[in-house]
C-alpha cells in the first residue's frame, strides 16, 4: 500500500512512463536525465494524495516539466563551461520518445531539431514542448511558469519562429538510410577523399563532441573539403583503419552507426541527410553521453541479435 492507501500508484504512471521520458529528453537534451526525472516523478506521485488529482496526466507532465526545468538551471554553468560543441545525448533505432499532439515536428528527434530546442530560453522550450507536442493548455502551462496565459502564448510563439528556421529533416527510407551509412563509414575509415566528395553536400558541417574527455575538434568543421580532409587525416594516421562497424542503424532517427574506436569506447555517428546526400554528420564521443548506447548494444548481443551487428573490422 501507498501513502495514499491506493494499493496501486503504477496504474496511471506506468502508461505515461515514455511520455514522461519523451519530454524530458526533449527539455534536457540528455536521455539519463530524462530516466531520472521519471523516476523522481514516480516518487513524488507515489508519495501525493492522488485522491484529489483529477487529470493525474496533467499533474504527471507538470511534475516532469518542472523538474526538468530545475536541471536546467543547475546544469547552466557546465553547459557554458562545455569544452567543444555539445550535442544531444544520442537514443538509438526509429522508435522516438512519444508525445501526444500529431504536430508536424512532434516526431522529430534529429540532432538538428533538438539543438535548436537547446537554443531557446528554458521557458520558451518548456511552453513549446508542453503546448505543441503534449497539449497542454496555456492555463496549465502558465502555472508551471508563473506568467499569464498571454505571456505564454508569446513564449510558444517566439519558440515556433526559432524552429521554424531549422530544416525540416526529409524521410529516409531504411534501405537507403543504410546504404549511406555504409557508404560513409568506409569512405571515412578508408580516407578515400573521391568517395567522400561524392556523399557529402558542399555545405557540410561536422560536429564532433568529446566533452573534454576524449579527442574532437573543438569547433564544427565547415565545408566538404574540409570535412574530407579530416577524414583523410585521421586515415593517414591509422586512427581509422581497424575501427569495427558495431551497429548499424538510426540514431536519433537519422541514418547513423556505432563503432568501436581504439581507445576501446564506443561512438555514435549520426548523418543529416538531403536530397540524397550529408548535409551535417554528428559524432558523439563523450563517454558520459554513452551509457544508454551501451547498455542498449549489451541487451542485443544479450539477446543474440546479431543479425542486428555487422562487424567490419
Amino acid at each position: 500500500m501507498s501513502v495514499t492507501g491506493e494499493p496501486d500508484p503504477a496504474a496511471h504512471f506506468t502508461p505515461l512512463r515514455a511520455e514522461l521520458i519523451g519530454l524530458a529528453y526533449r527539455m534536457t537534451g540528455s536521455f539519463a536525465t530524462a530516466e531520472d526525472i521519471t523516476q523522481e516523478v514516480f516518487l513524488r506521485w507515489n508519495a501525493t494524495d492522488r485522491a484529489q488529482i483529477t487529470t493525474p496526466r496533467a499533474w504527471l507532465l507538470k511534475v516532469a516539466a518542472r523538474l526538468s526545468l530545475d536541471h536546467l538551471k543547475s546544469a547552466r554553468h557546465r553547459r557554458e563551461t562545455y569544452v567543444g560543441p555539445w550535442l544531444p545525448e544520442p537514443i538509438l533505432g526509429p522508435e522516438e520518445p512519444p508525445q501526444q499532439a500529431a504536430h508536424e515536428r512532434a516526431q522529430d528527434i534529429s540532432v538538428a531539431f533538438l539543438l535548436t530546442l537547446q537554443r531557446l530560453s528554458p521557458a520558451e522550450r518548456a511552453a513549446f514542448i508542453l503546448h505543441d507536442l503534449f497539449e497542454t493548455p496555456f492555463a496549465e502551462i502558465a502555472s508551471l511558469l508563473g506568467r499569464g496565459e498571454a505571456a505564454c502564448r508569446q513564449l510558444a510563439t517566439r519558440a515556433r519562429v526559432h524552429l521554424g528556421e531549422a530544416h525540416p529533416r526529409q524521410t529516409v527510407t531504411e534501405e537507403d538510410a543504410q546504404r549511406i551509412a555504409r557508404a560513409f563509414f568506409a569512405a571515412s575509415r578508408d580516407g578515400s577523399e573521391v568517395a567522400l566528395q561524392q556523399l557529402l553536400a558542399g555545405d557540410v558541417v561536422l560536429h564532433t563532441d568529446g566533452g573534454g574527455i576524449r579527442n574532437a575538434a573543438l569547433n564544427p568543421i565547415h565545408g566538404v573539403d574540409k570535412v574530407t580532409r579530416f577524414f583523410a587525416g585521421l586515415s593517414r594516421k591509422g586512427r581509422l583503419s581497424h575501427v569495427p562497424l558495431l551497429h548499424l542503424g538510426r540514431v536519433n532517427g537519422l541514418p547513423g552507426y556505432i563503432t568501436l574506436e581504439a581507445d576501446g569506447l564506443p561512438q555514435t555517428t549520426a548523418l543529416d541527410v538531403r536530397d540524397g546526400r550529408i548535409v551535417a554528420i554528428y559524432v558523439v564521443r563523450n563517454p558520459e553521453k554513452l551509457g544508454a548506447v551501451q547498455a542498449r548494444l549489451s541487451e542485443t548481443f544479450a539477446a543474440g541479435q546479431q543479425d542486428a551487428v555487422t562487424n567490419c573490422s
